[in-house]
């Protein structure tokens, strides 16, 4: 347990969720991802909850008494920004998809245009 901060009253709880928050962000941004992209929950949706989730932190889990409280607003905070990106994240890979198709095709077609048999 060396090279964790211990903070003043906090539960085991506490203590084990701020050590694991970014897996437990990136386990719920997952989860929650795969709703989106399925269909289930709208992206208008998820862009609210993040607004919102971001929001709480800022006004009121990061400097919240009680460590727990922090620790779930800033994973809560933490995987709506994720799922935001992730719809993104799909488009951009969408659009790099079609530009090297794109490009691919230009190249087949100058290697067939410039062939002189």
């Amino acid at each position: 347990m060396s090279g964790y901060l211990v903070e003043h009253r906090e539960s085991r709880f506490a203590r084990r969720l701020r050590r694991r928050r970014l897996q437990v962000a990136l386990a719920v941004a997952a989860l929650e991802a795969i709703l989106v992209l399925v269909g289930a929950l709208p992206w208008w949706l998820v862009v609210a909850l993040a607004v919102a989730a971001v929001a709480g932190y800022v006004w009121a889990g990061r400097d919240h008494g009680n460590p727990t409280v922090r620790a779930a607003s800033w994973v809560a905070a933490v995987s709506q920004l994720i799922v935001v990106l992730v719809p993104v994240a799909v488009v951009l890979a969408g659009l790099l998809a079609i530009v090297l198709v794109v490009l691919l095709a230009v190249g087949v077609l100058a290697a067939l245009l410039l062939d002189r048999r």
